[in-house]
Parts: structure tokens; sequence; C-alpha cells
């Protein structure tokens, strides 16, 4: 009787191996920030929803307006800035009708 012997496996294609092996965990996706200069301004919008609760961002949207239609740009930058941390489609839609 001849007894035959299956070739070894290697370490790479290894089911144990790769089970074991540590993999890279990539940056989560709901992770957008990209450094601490926006923390002033998260802050400031986690307050803001502290204070207005689910309607924040219409109130930061409305707060950006008024600003807008004073002419008070800086205002206008800061709650927009405010209403894209709460809510990114709104804010875009109120920098599109301001820039009209």
């Amino acid at each position: 009787m001849t007894i035959h012997f299956a070739a070894a496996r290697s370490a790479v294609s290894s089911p144990v191996a790769r089970a074991l092996s540590r993999r890279t965990v990539p940056q989560a996706a709901n992770d957008n920030s990209s450094g601490n200069d926006n923390n002033h301004l998260l802050h400031a919008a986690l307050r803001h929803f502290a204070q207005h609760g689910l309607g924040a961002a219409g109130a930061a949207r409305k707060q950006a307006e008024d600003a807008f239609f004073a002419g008070d740009r800086e205002s206008y930058e800061w709650w927009l800035g405010v209403c894209r941390t709460l809510d990114r489609r709104m804010a875009e839609e109120v920098a599109r009708s301001s820039a009209k």
C-alpha cells in the first residue's frame, strides 16, 4: 500500500492564520472631523441642540437668514456653520438661496 502526503498549507492562506491576524481598522465612516478647528463650532451646535431640541437646525437656519438679511456676514457664516453641523442638507439649501 502506498502512502500519499498532501502538501502543507502556507501560513498566508491558512484560515486559522487569517482569523488570528490583526487587521487595520479604517477610519470610522461617520468621523468627518478633520481636526480640532471644528470643536468650538461643534460645542456651540450641541449647546444649541440642547436648547432647541429637534428644531435646532431650523432655529439656526432662521438665525442665519436673519443675519444675512441684516447684512451681518460674520453672524451669517457662524449660524450657517451651526446649521451645517446639525443638518447639512438644510444648510446647503440656505447657502443656495442666499447666493441668488
